[in-house]
């Protein structure tokens, strides 16, 4: 009987033990006590929780340490509750910050803020660090990465060198071993320095060429920042490879932006090439025409403003059609009558560029119209630390490539194609073999006119959208027409991604207005040596 009793009672003793450890080992029970501690506690206590609640890890507790960092975590006075809040007006919208749920709103009078300092500041910071480099998205693990070696101290380093063991995308790694790296160049012992730098030494980043820069600086009385010769020797020959690599990619960067100069270059100039190089035709009003299409991507944005996206793939038929339509009417109201006399069309479609011009105004104003940039032509793709290409020019180029194999096509392929190189090359046989000359004319026009429009939807995204927008192309078109050889396509092609090449590579050396000048002198003496251009026409169409 006394056994029993003593078993009883043993056996209530040892529940109620288990009963306590699993209250104590309820993890959103601890996370929610501490919580509740945050109003009162003092500065070296809210540490002590901002601790328990990484080591607890419970959803929303990295959302609730963020907004203690930024400072949008208040205690409500009535009950020492605590919400998430966001201002608006003389109110507080309030999500709870236990179960991140949405509380309504009340007034900014009724809350406390939770007060941060500096020590604390930089302990949550390193506190949401973790979080996010336990975040299954690779993304958030390595921008986490990336910005607690903005500014590493002993605590992140720590945590890093914990992460390095368990993390398995090798980029991540990679950029970890850096940051490790980088936090190595200020150990005291030179061996850690030595093999820091080597593991740097193929490194792109921006800050370690600068660390490594400041170790070789000499100062006043003739001492080196870094006092080891190994250690400086290193750094020496890491930062002369660094600096390879970077004028490496510098080169290619400088080429890609001539090309994307180049392309926009053969935008404007290949519906010239059209007019100007098959039909004989110089005209002045071409840009304009260019004008019109920007213009049309202006108004499309404005009947599409919730698919902004959208509407520049709207934008580019709607500007040929408009632009087509146009150079049709010039054509058959001003050019019809003038064929065979350059000078008098020059004039003609000169008053016409005037026109439109002022009839741009008058709808319009005179000032510029915004266009905006849809998101997947923004940003940039990053290839590495030292090289970006932009995507609007990535497409530019793209888009340009795509306009002149269409443009080929409708050349070499179609009956129209047919009818313009039979007309171009000898108008008498091509009206004794029945093809409408007229007609053909004045497709040919809205055809050049209609690309012309066309390479105002990508001048939209690239510059101002205004009455002036083709003046600033126009002499930039002709020579590269006639660089190119007059007529023929591909010359085109190739002179204007030349010459844009040729003005990027020259600007850092001579300024944009001395390299362009000197792009001009180039063209003289070149069209002095030969007539023609690169390309020159052959055949019945050179006599013509």
């Amino acid at each position: 009987m006394i056994l029993s009793r003593k078993f009883l009672s043993t056996l209530l003793v040892l529940i109620s033990l288990f009963g306590a450890a699993a209250s104590r080992a309820d993890p959103q029970q601890d996370y929610a006590a501490a919580l509740a501690q945050l109003p009162n506690a003092s500065y070296s206590d809210k540490s002590d929780i901002v601790k328990t609640i990484v080591t607890l890890q419970q959803p929303g507790a990295r959302q609730v340490l963020q907004a203690f960092l930024d400072g949008m975590l208040y205690a409500r006075t009535a009950d020492a509750k605590i919400f998430i809040v966001t201002e608006q007006g003389d109110q507080f919208q309030l999500v709870d910050a236990l179960t991140q749920k949405s509380a309504g709103s009340a007034a900014q009078t009724d809350f406390d803020k939770i007060g941060t300092n500096n020590g604390l500041r930089k302990l949550l910071r390193s506190a949401i660090a973790q979080f996010d480099l336990a975040s299954s998205d690779k993304a958030v693990r390595l921008a986490a990465v990336r910005d607690v070696l903005n500014d590493p101290d002993d605590e992140v380093i720590k945590i890093l060198r914990e992460r390095a063991n368990v993390e398995l995308d090798s980029k991540i790694k990679s950029e970890i071993k850096q940051g490790l790296a980088l936090a190595d160049l200020s150990s005291d012992a030179a061996d850690t320095r030595l093999v820091a730098i080597n593991t740097l030494s193929g490194s792109l980043n921006p800050n370690v060429y600068n660390r490594l820069q400041a170790m070789l600086e000499q100062s006043a009385d003739g001492s080196y920042a870094e006092p080891d010769d190994r250690v400086r020797a290193a750094a020496r020959k890491a930062v002369a490879h660094i600096d390879h690599w970077r004028t490496f990619y510098s080169i290619i960067e400088t080429s890609f932006f001539g090309l994307s100069l180049g392309s926009v270059l053969v935008l404007c100039a290949i519906g010239l090439a059209i007019t100007f190089g098959v039909m004989g035709v110089i005209n002045m009003a071409h840009g304009e025409l260019m004008m019109l299409g920007a213009y049309t991507t202006y108004v499309t944005q404005l009947l599409m403003p919730n698919h902004i996206g959208l509407s520049i793939l709207v934008a580019i038929p709607a500007a040929f059609i408009v632009s087509a339509c146009v150079g049709m009417l010039i054509e058959r109201g001003v050019v019809k009558y003038l064929y065979g006399r350059p000078l008098e069309t020059l004039l003609a479609t000169f008053g016409v560029s005037l026109i439109l011009q002022q009839l741009v105004r008058n709808v319009f104003s005179a000032n510029n119209r915004p266009v905006e940039t849809p998101e997947w032509l923004a940003g940039s793709l990053q290839i590495n630390e030292a090289f970006s290409l932009t995507y609007n020019r990535i497409y530019v180029v793209l888009f340009t490539i795509i306009v002149f194999v269409v443009l080929q096509f409708i050349l070499k392929r179609t009956t129209l194609g047919l009818n313009v190189r039979a007309v171009s090359q000898n108008r008498a046989m091509a009206k004794a073999m029945g093809i409408r000359s007229e007609f053909v004319d004045m497709l040919t026009f809205g055809l050049g006119a209609g690309i012309a429009g066309v390479a105002g939807v990508a001048l939209s995204q690239l510059t101002n959208v205004g009455p002036n927008l083709g003046q600033a192309y126009i002499v930039d078109a002709f020579m590269v027409v006639v660089f190119g050889g007059v007529g023929n396509l591909w010359g085109t092609l190739v002179g204007g991604m030349s010459l844009g090449v040729a003005n990027k590579v020259m600007e850092p050396y001579f300024g944009a207005v001395l390299a362009k000048i000197l792009v001009l002198v180039f063209l003289i003496l070149f069209i002095q040596r030969k007539p023609r251009g690169l390309f020159p026409q052959k055949g019945r169409a050179a006599e013509h």
